[in-house]
């Protein structure tokens, strides 16, 4: 129905156009929607206050010229002018029960469309470098990638998602310093752990399972005496070169793939256990090792955009608005993150992909620009690459908050958050909010099982649903699916239309989120679904003795119940049969 009102505007605006009455040519852009409030009608068009300036008219005098002589569709009740220029419709009764017909017949696709059907585009999410297990501030961006790809998948979209797995570089030396030291403790021996190190328990447990793997092979003949220097990063850096020398390239690199290896699988298992999985893990050591890397940096010379100064290799990213240029190789000849970065994604573009989505952290926001100079120095499209970005939780357990640093170890792992709330509870708070707001994640709300729980809440209307459906059985009774849907016209209380016109508007709700990046659209929406529900249920008695009237509105019960459960499959989030 709102497709065959946008429809019936534009050939308005057409034909107006044709016959002089208004010179527009071909309709703009103009969107027909659910209005904010439901008093004003079942749909709202813009078009009026679109096309006010081409029409040299005020928005009210364009919407009564485009009314005039109108001829509205047999669903449609009534049409009105609303100020500033909006043209409202309000459907007839028997209309709005009309999208029972659509929701029982689609099931679990109702609500999938194909509206971006051809594009193909690239997720990346979470890709935390694998130094320590995922916390609880990484558990945000893994909920709102899975759920943006699902809900892109919904509109046709063919989406491919990667984890970027940063295994090379300076976090990765200190991780396997780190282990080395703890690992040379078991045996008693080897110097202190520097304070700067990774000193999370994890790390003793890595070191462990080395000792057990592979015994007394990493344990020097002498003992280590690591550098002295007073800067404590300075004295890292020599603590992980006197590291290399001890051992010896051999025995270092695979200490360093054991650390990682242990930790890049403890992340595996717990997004799998959140519900969240890659199509594609791409490992940074990789790219460098194809050549990726020395290629990029080749191709930005050869054009011009890298200079030497000061020993170090720099991207001359002020040319495209940065702040200030930006070292891609150091004095020591180590290559940048930024450097890596720049070969993924320009390795990324190659692949043809419609566009290229990156979910980052909104600590990363000045790094958007800089990539993007990066791409468009190689004549690439930087348009093609969108990054969202999204706020870490804050966690509160008891109304205190959970301080969380990785390398002293002192933080809430995302496995803890799901043995404490479990997946579902995780994910739902996760995506209530938009993904660039600050969001504070209540444990104790998130395990109580009451109508403030949100998650609760909700999947509790579906389990009611699933349970009314259970009674029928129970109690014998006849429920004629057919004949429901045939004797819709009887479910003219007000709330079953308002039921009713709330689960028809799932598919444009879909729609929306996809096109705005934004899971919590649905969260939302299935949060007032939920709350119209009980509010019925809690007025209505479903299971009466008025066979006809029984099944429809048990046929309304089912359309809800399929709404919520493809919604929560949409986030994620399962839609239990009872609770």
């Amino acid at each position: 129905m709102k497709d065959q009102i946008h429809a019936l505007l534009a050939n308005r605006v057409r034909a107006l156009s044709a016959s002089g009455a208004l010179p527009l040519g071909e309709p703009p852009l103009f969107v027909v929607e659910p209005p904010r409030n439901p008093a004003h009608g079942d749909f709202s068009a813009n078009l009026p206050l679109v096309l006010a300036r081409a029409a040299k008219r005020p928005p009210l005098a364009v919407a009564a010229r485009l009314l005039e002589g109108l001829r509205l569709p047999d669903f449609v009740a009534s049409v009105e002018i609303l100020p500033p220029g909006f043209i409202n419709f309000r459907l007839k009764p028997a209309a709005i029960l009309d999208v029972l017909l659509d929701i029982l017949r689609g099931d679990a696709r109702y609500g999938q469309s194909d509206a971006c059907a051809g594009q193909s585009l690239q997720i990346e999410f979470v890709s935390a470098n694998p130094t320590g297990p995922l916390h609880v501030g990484h558990g945000r961006g893994a909920a709102y990638g899975s759920a943006l790809a699902r809900l892109l998948r919904a509109v046709g979209c063919a989406v491919q998602t990667e984890y970027y797995v940063n295994d090379a570089g300076r976090q990765m030396d200190i991780l396997a310093l780190s282990v080395w030291l703890r690992y040379l403790e078991t045996f008693g021996a080897g110097p202190a752990l520097p304070d700067n190190a990774y000193r999370g328990a994890y790390i003793r447990d890595i070191a462990g399972a080395l000792r057990d793997l592979r015994g007394a092979r990493f344990v020097p003949a002498d003992s280590v005496c690591l550098p002295e220097n007073a800067e404590p990063e300075a004295r890292l850096d020599g603590a992980i070169a006197r590291c290399r020398e001890v051992l010896g390239e051999t025995d270092y690199s695979e200490i360093h793939r054991h650390a990682c290896a242990a930790i890049l699988a403890g992340i595996r298992a717990d997004l799998a256990a959140f519900g969240v999985h890659f199509d594609r893990w791409y490992s940074e050591r990789d790219l460098i090792g194809s050549g990726q890397l020395a290629s990029a940096l080749a191709d930005l010379r050869q054009r011009g955009f890298i200079t030497d100064r000061d020993g170090a290799q720099w991207f001359t990213s002020s040319r495209f608005g940065d702040e200030k240029d930006r070292v891609v190789v150091r004095e020591n000849g180590a290559a940048t993150y930024f450097a890596t970065d720049i070969a993924y994604h320009t390795e990324k573009m190659a692949r043809g992909y419609s566009g290229l989505i990156n979910i980052w952290g909104a600590d990363h926001h000045g790094y958007i620009p800089r990539i993007k100079a990066a791409l468009s120095a190689l004549g690439l499209d930087p348009e093609r690459l969108q990054v969202l970005l999204v706020q870490f939780a804050t966690l509160y357990r008891q109304g205190e908050r959970v301080q969380m640093s990785t390398r002293s170890g002192e933080f809430v792992t995302l496995r803890e958050l799901l043995e404490e709330v479990g997946p579902d509870a995780g994910r739902f708070f996760y995506l209530m909010r938009r993904s660039e707001q600050h969001l504070d994640f209540d444990l104790d709300l998130a395990k109580s099982q009451s109508q403030d729980n949100p998650v609760y809440y909700l999947q509790y209307a579906h389990a009611r649903i699933c349970s009314v459906l259970r009674q029928v059985q129970q109690q014998q009774l006849d429920f004629d699916e057919p004949r429901g849907l045939r004797e819709r016209a009887l479910l003219c209380e007000k709330k079953e239309q308002a039921l009713a016109t709330l689960a028809g508007r799932y598919p444009q709700v879909v729609a929306s989120a996809a096109s705005e990046r934004e899971p919590h659209q649905v969260a939302n929406y299935l949060r007032e679904l939920a709350m119209e529900f009980h509010g019925y249920y809690n007025a209505h008695k479903i299971l009466i003795p008025d066979a006809a009237l029984r099944d429809a509105r048990l046929v309304l019960c089912q359309a809800v119940r399929i709404v919520l459960r493809n919604g929560l499959d949409l986030l994620g989030v399962a839609a239990p049969e009872e609770m």
